[in-house]
C-alpha cells in the first residue's frame, strides 16, 4: 500500500501542474523573445542609435569627415531658426498639410462614396483607374510630371495652348505663385487612391440594412450620410488624417526630383532642407540639428494625436 496520504498526493499534483504552467509560460516567453529579438536588434541599430547620434552631432560643427571636435552648444539651432529658407520650408510643409486635409482627403472620401456603393456605371473600372497612380513609385511619378509640366513641350501647356488662342505657356515648376499648387496636385494624384481604398474598405463594413432602415424612416440621403455613414467612418477618417499629416511632414522624394526645393527655396520642404543644407553642403552637424527638429515635430504630433484622438478608437476595439 502507498504511504502517501490523499492530501500529499493532491499537493504533489498541484505542484506538478504549477511547474508545467511555469514551463509553458517560459516556453511562450522564449518563443516571443526569439521572434521579436531580431526586429528589436535592427530597430536599435538602425533607428535608436542614429537618432541618438544625430542628437549628439547637432551640438557640433562637423562636416562628416573625422570625429566631431568643435562643440557649438546650441549655435546650430540658433542658426536654424534664424534661416529664412528654414522658415519657408516649414511654411510650405504646413501648407501641404493644410491642403491634404482640406482637399486630398475629402476628394478621396467623395470618390470612395461614389464608386464604393453608388450606382455609377463602370465603377469597377473607375476604381482600378483611380488606384493605379499609387502603384507608381515616387521617383517615376516625379519624372512623369516633370515632363507633363514642362513649360515648352509639356502636355498641360500643349493642351491649353490648343484650346485657348494666344495662350502663353506657364512654367508650372518655376513660378513662385503656382509651384506649391503644382506639386500638391502631383501629390494628390499620387496618393489619393491609397486613401480612397481605405475609405472604400471601411464603407464595405457599414451594414447596408442600417442605412436602408434610416431611409425607410424618412431620412434623406444627406441625413443618412451625415448621421450614419460618416460617423461610422470616423475611425478610418481619423487614421487617414494621421497618415496624411505625417506623409506631408516627411515628404521628400517627389519634391526633390521635381524641383530640388527651388527656384530660390520657393518649394523647399523640411525633407529637402535637411538634404540640401546638411548633406549636400557637408554641414552634417547643422543637418543633424534640422533632423532632430523634424523628429521632435513628428514625435510631438504622433504622440499627441494618438493620445487625444486615436485613443478612443483603440479602446473601442478592445
Amino acid at each position: 500500500m502507498s504511504s502517501l496520504t490523499p492530501s500529499a498526493t493532491l499537493s504533489d499534483s498541484v505542484g506538478k501542474m504549477a511547474a508545467d504552467r511555469r514551463r509553458r509560460n517560459w516556453n511562450k516567453a522564449g518563443m516571443v523573445l526569439f521572434m521579436v529579438l531580431p526586429g528589436m536588434i535592427l530597430f536599435f541599430l538602425f533607428v535608436l542609435i542614429p537618432i541618438a547620434q544625430s542628437l549628439i552631432f547637432s551640438f557640433y560643427k562637423w562636416n562628416g569627415l573625422g570625429p566631431p571636435e568643435i562643440f557649438w552648444e546650441l549655435k546650430n539651432f540658433e542658426q536654424l531658426f534664424k534661416h529664412k529658407a528654414f522658415h519657408a520650408a516649414l511654411w510650405h510643409t504646413l501648407g501641404f498639410v493644410a491642403l491634404s486635409l482640406s482637399i486630398q482627403l475629402p476628394l478621396a472620401l467623395g470618390l470612395a462614396l461614389l464608386v464604393g456603393r453608388g450606382e455609377l456605371p463602370g465603377r469597377r473600372l473607375f476604381r482600378m483607374m483611380l488606384f493605379v497612380p499609387y502603384v507608381f513609385s515616387e521617383i517615376i511619378t516625379a519624372i512623369i510630371w516633370r515632363y507633363v509640366l514642362d513649360p515648352n513641350s509639356g502636355l498641360i501647356n500643349v493642351i491649353i495652348g490648343s484650346l485657348v488662342p494666344g495662350y502663353q505657356p506657364i512654367a508650372w515648376l518655376g513660378e513662385p505663385n503656382v509651384i506649391i499648387l503644382a506639386i500638391f496636385f502631383v501629390l494628390t494624384w499620387k496618393y489619393f487612391g491609397f486613401y480612397m481604398i481605405l475609405y472604400m474598405a471601411a464603407i464595405q463594413n457599414i451594414p447596408g440594412d442600417l442605412e436602408d432602415a434610416a431611409r425607410i424612416d424618412g431620412a434623406s440621403e444627406r441625413q443618412v450620410l451625415w448621421n450614419i455613414t460618416l460617423p461610422m467612418l470616423g475611425p478610418t477618417i481619423r487614421l487617414t488624417i494621421f497618415l496624411a499629416v505625417l506623409g506631408s511632414i516627411q515628404q521628400f522624394v517627389i519634391v526633390w526630383v521635381m524641383t530640388q526645393g527651388g527656384p530660390v527655396d520657393y518649394s523647399e520642404t523640411l525633407g529637402t532642407y535637411v538634404y540640401k543644407y546638411g548633406i549636400q553642403r557637408l554641414q552634417l552637424g547643422y543637418g543633424s540639428s534640422v533632423a532632430v527638429t523634424l523628429f521632435v515635430i513628428t514625435l510631438i504630433f504622433s504622440l499627441g494625436y494618438q493620445f487625444f484622438v486615436l485613443r478612443r478608437d483603440y479602446q473601442d476595439t478592445r
